[in-house]
């Protein structure tokens, strides 16, 4: 075989695993990659798209975006040194949910590592208890290989980030490559079997329940179980919450679909966890942002937890009974051995709860008829304008909370945001990210203004590619969560909470994206037609009311039920 550099043994690798897009920026250590890169992104052997974001850790959040709403790996390819160290918020995002991405960097040459060589960091230290893997590339040889298995483990089992350190002498030294496909590694269990006998004890448990109901995360759509889930649920007749990453797991409109679970979930769901005589949790990983105060959490409930990663399980809540296998297999299996069963009184008794919501909140927030815009309003009324079809991108706080609240969900992989890392700034590089990923669909990105500055420059990425992306900005001049809970808890003493903002309009215009602005009830409707008709990207800034708070809300340190429909400050 005809010899060829690491470089090209990459290009090689990564077309093997079905790359198609790359979210990236060169430097000194990388600049043999992206040498051999060149004539992959043009011509007729044209293999990848390379998006030149405008900041390492946007390369990461559009990988994640790009991952979540396609199902396959995101991959970021950034330098050295500054470079990588700016994945590392992205690396550990993915890793808090699960993201299937594969982070290539570059390093300096084997024969300076440990010196402190420009731009040198020890990248497999920093990233090891961030990632499912991280490896160094240290010979032309292993890239083949050390590709294959970094797709193998960032997308088998449960998903993650893998990140490959390659020394700059395994990019420029000479190597045959020839194809691997790496399908096993002794030791690393993706898939476990599953315990035939956890699921008939799991069955007798649904099959004798009175009050049972079931928590639905973000594993239903990792493993691409949806249409098993509804067959489950039906079956069974159980009631269902979905936490805020496994929101489009189940339709809005499914008749068991009970609303969200948590801290600002539904009002209904969260007090029926506290009476419930089975719970059962699947794909989900009972954090404290679902159970409040977890030594109140469901006490008088039998609980079944189904997940893919033993490591999940008695983690935080007790459990009677583990399925430990992956939910497109546990839930059939389940389904096979449950009774059909009627819960009509069960089911009905979540109504009154949710009507009082419904009265003093949904209602309030969606349909005000005075006042400034609200969140709830502005969110409700996108999603109605896309016939709840479109991808909903969140980045981190009331706009998050509140547009997840206030959309719906009819097709799966509908939800993109950034659930157990919180990270402001992760909406909009992966609203780019998911546009590349779901190209027929369209992508609605809501943001704060706090958000929003924290990956602004990316308005550079977005006018270079004219990635159209529907940003919808909702600008109430605060830290808006901060600043809530500062009133709540803080006796109001707002500490540098309040923002000075900018000229978005002269900022879009300066980046050729179309823009108008929002002040008056009457104008939201226009707005969001000429937003969602615009061709390329779009920038609604919509003027909200500055204390606006995001309702219900379960205190820290209070238990699901104590949740307040009304929050007082």
């Amino acid at each position: 075989m005809d010899k060829i550099t690491g470089s090209e043994a990459l290009m090689r690798a990564l077309k093997n695993e079905g790359v198609d897009t790359i979210f990236g920026y060169p430097g000194g250590a990388i600049m043999p990659v992206y040498n051999a890169l060149y004539d992959y992104t043009r011509g007729e052997n044209k293999a990848f798209e390379h998006i030149l974001v405008r900041h390492e850790q946007a390369a990461t959040h559009a990988a994640e975006g790009y991952a979540r709403v396609s199902g396959k790996v995101g991959v970021t390819l950034v330098t050295s040194g500054p470079g990588v160290m700016n994945t590392i918020t992205g690396i550990a995002d993915a890793m808090m949910d699960s993201t299937p991405i594969v982070v290539i960097a570059g390093q300096v040459g084997v024969n300076v590592l440990g010196t402190d060589a420009f731009q040198e960091v020890d990248l497999v230290g920093v990233s090891q208890p961030i990632s499912k893997w991280s490896y160094q590339i240290r010979r032309p040889e292993d890239v083949a290989w050390a590709v294959s298995r970094a797709f193998y483990i960032a997308s088998s089992g449960r998903p993650g980030p893998v990140v490959l350190d390659f020394a700059k002498n395994a990019q420029t030294g000479m190597c045959e490559y020839e194809p691997v496909k790496v399908d096993f590694i002794r030791s690393y269990i993706p898939y476990p079997d599953l315990n035939m006998d956890a699921v008939k004890a799991a069955a007798e448990l649904i099959n004798n329940a009175k009050k049972p109901i079931a928590l639905v995360g973000q594993g239903v759509e990792l493993g691409n179980a949806q249409e098993e889930l509804k067959a489950f649920l039906e079956k069974a007749d159980i009631p269902a919450g979905r936490t805020l990453m496994g929101l489009s797991a189940l339709p809005s409109n499914h008749p068991l679909n009970m609303g969200m679970l948590g801290m600002h979930g539904s009002y209904s769901v969260n007090h029926k966890e506290q009476e419930c005589d089975v719970l059962i949790a699947i794909g989900m990983r009972f954090s404290d942002r679902v159970t409040g105060d977890i030594s109140r959490y469901a006490k008088q409930a039998k609980v079944i937890h189904l997940d893919i990663d033993p490591s999940e399980i008695d983690k935080n809540v007790k459990t009677t009974v583990a399925v430990v296998a992956d939910c497109k297999v546990s839930l059939p299996a389940l389904t096979e051995a449950v009774n059909e069963a009627d819960h009509t009184e069960w089911k009905e008794s979540f109504q009154p709860l949710r009507q009082e919501e419904i009265e003093h909140v949904i209602t309030p927030a969606t349909k005000p008829t005075s006042g400034p815009l609200l969140m709830g309003e502005v969110a409700h009324d996108v999603a109605k304008a896309t016939n709840s079809e479109s991808i909903l991108v969140t980045d981190v706080g009331q706009n998050q909370l509140m547009s997840a609240r206030y959309f719906k969900y009819h097709k799966s992989r509908s939800i993109v945001t950034s659930g157990g890392m919180g990270t402001m700034g992760y909406g909009l590089p992966a609203a780019m990210g998911a546009c590349y990923g779901a190209p027929e669909r369209t992508v609605c990105c809501f943001m704060g203004d706090g958000g929003l500055q924290m990956s602004i420059q990316e308005f550079g990425t977005i006018m270079e590619n004219r990635i159209p992306v529907k940003m919808v900005l909702l600008n109430n001049n605060y830290l808006g969560n901060v600043r809530q809970w500062q009133d709540m808890f803080f006796g109001k003493r707002r500490s540098f909470t309040p923002m000075c903002n900018p000229d978005f309009k002269g900022i879009a215009e300066a980046y050729n994206i179309s823009y108008r602005s929002v002040e008056e009830r009457e104008d939201l409707a226009d707005a969001i037609q000429e937003m969602l008709n615009t061709d390329g990207p779009f920038l609604l800034e919509c003027a909200i009311k500055p204390d606006a708070n995001v309702e219900p809300m379960t205190a820290p340190g209070m238990a699901v039920d104590e949740m307040m429909l009304n929050v007082e400050c």
